[in-house]
């Protein structure tokens, strides 16, 4: 009967040190698992803020553009035209250069039909993202319309410009730039079989000055990555934590036993 009292004592001793091991490594893998997911939060709603203050830098050099070229406007395209195409070889950002007069564009810096910008200067938006003309596959452009007294201008420009700032933010997270129904991403854009996965941690932030939204979130499985990766850094560490706070319960319950042993024997 003693035997099977000391095995049961012993027992309880086993359970209660594997206990006191593994609350160090659980309690540190889950205060490592809230703060990741924290940081993720954080970083995608930060990101996306940033991510509108660099898109609209860019947008203001195209608007830049367009004020420059904005006295051309209403003069008659032999005289213009020049000038125009002078102003555009100056910035490598730009394709082309358009004057307008009555919401119709009516003078290029290149040969291209005016039929798709007049549409754009009809459709009341100040910004769009255009595939170029509807009869060829071109490079994604921005179109930009800027209204003055007596006309106004659309600068077309390559829409690197807005690829470049995206490519800025090297942390795993994936931000779109969404005009209407046409967006791109560092990778892609609309055009593209799939948009790409943003369903963990999303965020989104307006632009007030330009109207467009820029869209951030982690694709799936991110997060369980991160997670994995993590652990593999901390765990080592934890496991140390955890084996030294066993042996310091373990010393306690080995004098704890000898000062028993020592009790009973001089009441013997």
């Amino acid at each position: 009967m003693l035997k099977i009292l000391n095995a049961g004592h012993r027992l309880r001793e086993l359970l209660l040190l594997c206990t006191v091991c593994l609350v160090p490594v659980i309690s540190g893998l889950l205060v490592m698992v809230v703060q990741l997911e924290m940081k993720l939060a954080e970083n995608a709603n930060i990101s996306v803020q940033e991510a509108v203050f660099s898109v609209d830098q860019a947008l203001n050099r195209i608007h830049e553009a367009a004020q420059r070229a904005m006295p051309l406007a209403g003069k008659p395209c032999e005289n213009v035209k020049d000038a125009l195409q002078d102003q555009v070889v100056s910035r490598s950002m730009l394709r082309s250069l358009t004057l307008v007069e009555g919401n119709e564009a009516y003078c290029s810096s290149t040969s291209d039909s005016l039929e798709h910008l007049t549409s754009f200067a009809l459709s009341g938006q100040q910004v769009e993202l255009s595939y170029g003309q509807p009869d060829k596959r071109r490079k994604l452009l921005v179109n930009y319309y800027l209204q003055g007294k007596n006309g106004g201008v659309i600068v077309t420009a390559y829409a690197v410009q807005l690829r470049n700032e995206l490519d800025g933010f090297q942390d795993g997270l994936t931000l779109l730039v969404e005009f209407d129904d046409r967006y791109i991403w560092s990778q892609g854009d609309s055009r593209d079989a799939q948009r790409p996965s943003q369903s963990e941690f999303f965020a989104s932030a307006l632009s007030d000055k330009y109207g467009y939204r820029v869209k951030g979130g982690y694709a799936v499985g991110f997060t369980a990555l991160e997670i994995r990766q993590s652990m593999l850094q901390i765990f080592p560490s934890l496991m140390l934590v955890g084996i030294l706070t066993g042996s310091m319960v373990y010393l306690g319950l080995y004098r704890a036993r000898a000062h028993r042993r020592g009790a009973a024997a001089k009441h013997a």
